[in-house]
Parts: structure tokens; sequence; C-alpha cells
């Protein structure tokens, strides 16, 4: 099996952060991640919390989980962050000047890698830091291809819906990073079923026990997929761990 996802990656490292945060490093060497949540996650290896250098940062939506160290990473590093139209606003309002706009149906060239911005079923807003909340869009998740034609995709945080048979029909991702918290995003069994209608062969669960309300589990997700779709593979990363080729 280990073969098999090396093979798929084509040289791309996807490296697990925990809770819903990767970096993943491109055959040409870029560095992107996904949902910054680093500083305060209690998943994340100390040793993970300082990235270094970036060239994208993409962002799913507004929840601290998600964001939360964004605007540092940006500053700090000047990487490009992709995100929704309100975001991106937000972004540039606080000091950010190098993000890009990307909403639902569109397609973007970020450095090597081409991004598409797919729907997701969630909320999302920006805590500010008087504990006030503000609009920050619709949620999205990302498609993401990169240079050797792997593709990914980020589910973000969502509940399971029908047309991820689209997402799978127009993009034919190679591997899904699907939550599977439950409670605040899909079960196990939603999950196992999202597999089953994007049609991917490798999932890697995401999402879950960062947090008392996300008790799913990646056990219960395998004992869904049996019954549901037995050909999907489950990988199961823990925080700090890689899927490299």
């Amino acid at each position: 099996m280990e073969e098999i996802v090396e093979e798929m990656l084509g040289g791309i490292r996807i490296n697990y952060l925990g809770h819903a945060t990767f970096r993943f490093v491109t055959a040409g060497g870029e560095q992107i991640i996904i949902d910054p949540f680093l500083t305060d996650n209690p998943q994340t290896p100390e040793e993970l919390k300082q990235v270094g250098e970036l060239d994208t940062i993409l962002i799913t939506h507004g929840h601290f989980d998600h964001f939360a160290d964004a605007i540092p990473l940006a500053q700090q590093t000047g990487a490009t962050v992709v995100a929704n139209f309100e975001i991106f606003a937000y972004l540039q309002s606080q000091g950010v000047e190098n993000a890009m706009p990307l909403n639902k149906g569109g397609t973007a060239q970020v450095g090597g890698i081409k991004v598409t911005a797919v729907n997701a079923f969630h909320s999302s807003s920006i805590q500010t830091e008087d504990g006030s909340s503000i609009y920050a869009g619709e949620p999205i998740g990302f498609v993401i291809e990169f240079e050797s034609g792997f593709k990914l995709y980020h589910a973000g945080d969502t509940a399971v819906f029908g047309d991820m048979a689209l997402i799978g029909e127009l993009y034919s991702p190679d591997l899904a990073l699907l939550p599977i918290g439950n409670q605040v995003v899909m079960s196990p069994f939603e999950a196992a079923h999202a597999a089953r209608l994007l049609g991917v062969r490798h999932v890697v669960p995401i999402h879950y026990g960062t947090f008392p309300f996300l008790p799913g589990t990646p056990e219960e997700l395998q004992k869904h997929l049996d019954e549901i779709a037995p050909d999907v593979t489950v990988h199961v990363m823990q925080p700090g761990d890689d899927l490299a080729s």
C-alpha cells in the first residue's frame, strides 16, 4: 500500500500538523500550509509550531481553529493567502497585502499549484480581539492540483452533501482529507458516505479529538467504510506524520 501512495504522490510531501492543519511540499519545493492553527493547537508538536518559509496559505473559513495563525504567518513569510472574498477583504484591512480572493467554482494558479474552491456546508466568522464576531463569508473546501497531476481535496469543515459526487466527477481527487469529528462537522458515518460520493480510493480523517465536542474516531470511519465503500483505504495520521514519496 505504501508503494501505491508513493506512486500517487509523485514527489509531494504531506505533513499533518494536527486538527485540520497540513503542510504540503511540492515536488518543486514550494511550501504550502492550509488552515494554520498552530500556536494554540493542543495537537501540534511543539517543534512544528514554527513553520519557517512559506509560499502559500490556504484558508477554508474564519473559525479560530483554521485561521488563528494566518495573519502572523502571512506577515512573517510574505506568503500568498488564498481565501474567500470576505476573508480576503478582512486580511487587507489588517495589513496583509499579499492575498488572493477565490470563491466557490473559481480556479486560480498559485505558484506551481492549481487551486479550486468548492462548496462546504458549515458556518464562518472571525473572532476579533474584543470578543466580537464578524461575518467571514461562506466556508469553502479546496481541490489542489500539483505539478505532477496529483489532486488532493481538503473538505474544510462540512457536512456531507450530494454534490460531492459532482466534485468527484469534475476534479477526480486522488486523496480526500475529511473531517470526522461529529457534532460540529461530519460524523464518521457521513464521512464514509462522502468518500463514496467522491469516488476516492484514499482518505485521511481529520478534525477529531482536539476538543470534547469532536468525539468521532477513525475506527468508526473504518467501520462505516467497510459497509459503505470497502475499496477506500484510510490513512490515519498522527500530528507530525508524513505521507511522502
